[in-house]
């Protein structure tokens, strides 16, 4: 059976390392204000959007230039039945070279179309990732979710 893992692709005319930078600056891409770091291997970060969703991300492997894998060891989102769902997920970012471009290849491991996220979160990430985190590595600003402008009710 094939893989069903949400999986999103861009490919940019950066260099690996620009690329692998760019996504370890979350606060660059994903949402403006984190809790803790995200640049070496066991640094732990949470990203909380209101109170909506909140995940705590632990980097697990770091190969610079080449690939990032984050493990959720912490999820609550609070519009789904089991709000724990991302809960032990991995985020994976393969970085490779084609040509003379690179590649950034991102998957989330458990968001599958069988859950209940999948629209929602695979919606969330084609912005964050064919926009926004694509915007910060070929123009140096991205478009992060501005933490003050999230309506906490």
């Amino acid at each position: 059976m094939k893989n069903q893992d949400f999986t999103t692709t861009i490919l940019v005319d950066q260099t690996p390392k620009e690329a692998f930078d760019s996504i370890n600056n979350v606060r660059g891409w994903w949402i403006d204000e984190i809790e803790g770091n995200s640049q070496n291997l066991n640094d732990e970060f949470a990203v909380r959007f209101g109170d909506v969703h909140y995940s705590k991300q632990k980097l697990i492997e770091v190969v610079p230039g080449k690939k990032i894998v984050w493990l959720v060891t912490d999820s609550r989102l609070n519009f789904l039945k089991d709000k724990s769902e991302w809960t032990n997920n991995q985020i994976v970012f393969d970085i490779t070279e084609q040509d003379d471009k690179t590649q950034i290849r991102f998957t989330q491991l458990g968001l599958a179309p069988e859950v209940e996220c999948y629209g929602d979160c695979s919606g969330a990430w084609n912005y964050y990732i064919q926009d926004s985190l694509f915007s910060l590595i070929t123009t140096g600003k991205g478009k992060p979710e501005r933490k003050k402008s999230v309506i906490i009710q």
